[in-house]
């Protein structure tokens, strides 16, 4: 399987950051990918086709909703999807190496569970893992990289915990994982990525094709040797977007098209997706004084307490939450969410002249996204498709490691 290309199927792909570390490790070929919100099937078939040279990128990207599993393998005709083959049709006589993917994550994740007055429980999405084995099942592929949230760990919707009905599926399906999920907690940090984002990344061996002994091997020496000898230390923002254009506050408000803007737009147009959110001169004025706070080292508002009075101070509204941060520029950041699309004050530029929250380009640096890598839709769309990203170098790190594991256990089954 070495010598080949691997094929690989992609669920719940988002707007690609797995499928782009995967083709960028050049021994992988995906065949397609599975995504139901608009925007990031756009920029996933525009990448595949631009970037990966797929003439069939429209076609392999599938955008459906991948509960309805048997629409999904033999074709569909759907109103909010249009049409489609279906993935049997699709791949044809060939043969799944590998599926990659996580399930969406705001139904396992700590914040969500929090702004949630359920806390989460009655979220379709907490078993959508179920549509993910269903996939393994009909497939039934050599190995699988199912990626999700540290919440995952402890979620328990129906009072049973997450971990053990999904370790019961994948067993049940015929696939041998870690018996610990947090042995299989990964800080992308640790690897090269300026970004603090805790990940679980369980690989799933066949056990078609190993026996109970080999399985055990290649687990042990996925999580105790290959992913932690890839480990290095963390880039910093500065380094991963310092080099950008700077964008600088307007003296005044201008419009332009009937959108407003606040700031000066980059100097050089040859950077995609790089332009600031609108912000009123009150936020401009808070950022300004906290990223100016942090560059002269006084400090007076890095507390938690001190950012929630001065957002009483400036609003006149009480949070439990400090809804301030700025980024250190010789750190790595803090998580990059899908929740930035909403809101920007959690990830405020360092540099007091420009005063702004970060770009879709400057998330997506942190996300190590390509400067090529162009995301289509809204600004809004934009946000969160990165921010539900994982990160592509990261993705680069688990492909690496899986074809280590593809190349050294070999198998004639």
């Amino acid at each position: 399987m070495a010598n080949k290309k691997i094929t690989t199927i992609d669920l719940f792909a988002g707007c690609g950051g797995l499928m782009d570390g995967f083709q960028q490790q050049g021994h992988y070929e995906t065949l397609a990918c599975v995504e139901w919100e608009k925007f990031p099937c756009m920029t996933l078939a525009n990448r595949l086709k631009t970037k990966w040279n797929h003439a069939n990128a429209e076609t392999e990207v599938v955008r459906f909703d991948i509960q309805r599993s048997e629409e999904l393998f033999n074709g569909f005709s759907d109103t909010e999807y249009g049409s489609h083959c279906g993935l049997d049709k699709l791949i044809g006589n060939k043969k799944i190496d590998v599926i990659i993917g996580g399930p969406p994550c705001q139904a396992y994740s700590l914040a969500g569970r929090i702004r949630d007055p359920h806390g989460m429980k009655n979220d379709y999405r907490n078993f959508l893992f179920e549509s993910y084995v269903r996939v393994l099942k009909h497939y039934r592929p050599k190995f699988f990289v199912f990626e999700n949230v540290v919440g995952m760990l402890s979620a328990a919707p129906d009072g049973t915990p997450i971990t053990e009905k999904i370790q019961t599926a994948f067993a049940e399906a015929g696939y041998k994982v870690i018996s610990n999920f947090k042995n299989a907690l990964f800080d992308v940090a640790d690897f090269g990525i300026p970004q603090h984002r805790k990940r679980v990344i369980i690989l799933g061996v066949n056990m078609d094709f190993f026996t109970s002994e080999e399985c055990d091997k290649i687990l042990d020496d996925f999580y105790s040797e290959i992913l932690p000898a890839h480990k290095k230390e963390a880039m910093t923002v500065y380094e991963a977007i310092g080099d950008l254009p700077k964008l600088y506050p307007t003296k005044e408000i201008q419009k332009i098209d009937g959108h407003k803007y606040s700031h000066e737009p980059a100097k050089s147009e040859n950077v995609l997706n790089h332009e600031p959110r609108f912000h009123n001169k009150r936020d401009i004025d808070v950022f300004k004084l906290l990223a100016d706070d942090i560059k002269t080292g006084k400090n007076e508002y890095t507390s938690i307490e001190a950012l929630k009075q001065l957002y009483t101070k400036v609003t006149g509204k009480q949070s439990n939450i400090h809804k301030y941060y700025v980024l250190r520029q010789n750190e790595p950041s803090n998580t990059i969410p899908a929740h930035l699309y909403k809101d920007g004050m959690r990830h405020i530029h360092y540099d007091p002249e420009q005063a702004r929250s970060i770009t879709v380009r400057e998330a997506a640096r942190l996300q190590t996204f390509a400067d090529d890598f162009e995301f289509i839709g809204p600004t809004m769309a934009q946000y969160k498709m990165i921010g539900n990203a994982v990160p592509s170098g990261f993705a680069r790190i688990i492909a690496d490691g899986l074809f280590e594991l593809i190349s050294k256990y070999k198998t004639n089954k």
